[in-house]
């Protein structure tokens, strides 16, 4: 509970980044990182499952109500968030992880981090933008907005996940 004032701050900096940065950007129409997905790869891995869809659900009508798009994030975040446990659960033989609940590649292991943020990003990235073209005739064109925009969402989420787990770190050491 010591770190719930860090996750609403973190929350609340990935909802306004997506808001008023990335859904601007205009790189391509190919490049649109969603990276308000960060905030459900960095929660707690002890994290109950209620509250995983309660983020998740709250997450998704957030970016749902400010970028105008009815129901597509939050159909897409919503399996993110109830098959988080899951994904993990099948990367990892290790149970040792829920000690701290903290993801990140030195508690994980970089190879199994890198791993569940890339399954995650994917996931939600083909969730989203499969509803967002609604047809397979746009196939090809999907499947590339699906690769570009999960690269774009994979580097700012290990950019965010050095500053966070700094800033915990840090945090921790100084109680």
């Amino acid at each position: 509970m010591h770190r719930t004032p860090s996750y609403i701050l973190l929350f609340i900096v990935m909802a306004l980044l997506q808001i008023f940065l990335f859904n601007n950007l205009a790189i391509s129409t190919f490049f649109c990182p969603l990276v308000y997905l960060t905030f459900l790869v960095l929660l707690p891995l002890e994290s109950t499952p209620i509250l995983m869809l309660g983020l998740g659900l709250l997450m998704g009508i957030v970016m749902d109500a400010t970028m105008g798009i009815a129901g597509i994030n939050t159909i897409a975040t919503l399996p993110v968030a109830f098959l988080r446990p899951n994904i993990i659960r099948l990367l990892s033989a290790r149970d040792d992880m829920r000690d701290d609940g903290l993801p990140s590649p030195e508690r994980m292991g970089k190879q199994l981090f890198w791993s569940y943020v890339v399954v995650m990003i994917l996931l939600h990235h083909t969730l989203f933008f499969s509803l967002e073209a609604l047809s397979w005739y746009h196939l090809p064109r999907t499947l590339l907005r699906i690769l570009l925009s999960s690269a774009g969402t994979l580097l700012i989420i290990g950019f965010t996940e050095r500053l966070f787990t700094l800033k915990l770190s840090s945090s921790s050491q100084m109680l």
